[in-house]
């Protein structure tokens, strides 16, 4: 069983990932774990991969390729993995068939971009602990102040509208041509893709994955 799961930033792939994962028994694997990794190795592409990171500059798609296929190839990917996120360009799609990585299920899970921005610019997070807050679906007993210690919430830079509008700008226009390639990938029969409406509660979208990957799948 080996998987792809898209989706824009604040469409639940995190907690998507994770059911997948601990259900089917397969590793998830994102890029951002594995350049992390990559980095505390302190190799020679971990210390290009840090360079790269601390410059503000996206690592190439040669590099994240090559981690992400000596990652699969690792045992306990034997019997299937999760990629989360990625591939995130063509050129990274593209590397994965001419490697001869061959991917079961593409799953996108879609929220309108709206909700999205509703979604993340409402969180509001505890520095010291890292709670997290939602203004609308989960507020702290006083506006801006964490419940156990008083002291106030902040907005992550990255959970800005402005910042949100510009990382959903940067998704389209690289993941587009990546879905478009795998929904021709399913036409020839090599892979099954499936679009989910993110928008609903968790546990009915973990119902919906469940019947995919059982080949249940229902409309």
């Amino acid at each position: 069983m080996r998987i792809v799961l898209l989706g824009a930033p604040g469409t639940g792939k995190g907690t998507q990932g994770r059911f997948i994962s601990e259900t089917y028994n397969i590793p998830q694997i994102s890029t951002g774990d594995i350049l992390r990794e990559s980095i505390y190795s302190k190799d020679e592409i971990g210390n290009i991969v840090k360079k790269t990171v601390q410059e503000g500059k996206l690592v190439s798609d040669n590099i994240v390729c090559n981690l992400v296929k000596k990652r699969i190839q690792k045992k306990d990917c034997n019997n299937g993995f999760l990629l989360d996120g990625f591939p995130r360009t063509i050129a990274q799609a593209h590397y994965l068939s001419s490697n001869k990585i061959k991917i079961d299920y593409v799953i996108e899970l879609r929220v309108p971009y709206t909700s999205i921005l509703e979604r993340i610019s409402g969180r509001r997070i505890h520095t010291k602990s890292g709670r997290i807050y939602h203004i609308k679906f989960n507020p702290p007993k006083i506006e801006d102040k964490d419940d156990l210690t008083g002291e106030p919430l902040v907005i992550r830079k990255d959970d800005e509208k402005e910042s949100i509008i510009k990382r959903l700008k940067e998704y389209e226009k690289m993941t587009y041509p990546v879905i478009t390639y795998y929904i021709d990938k399913e036409k020839f029969g090599t892979l099954r893709f499936f679009k989910i409406n993110a928008v609903h509660p968790s546990l009915i979208i973990k119902k919906q994955i469940d019947a995919i990957l059982k080949n249940d799948f229902i409309t």
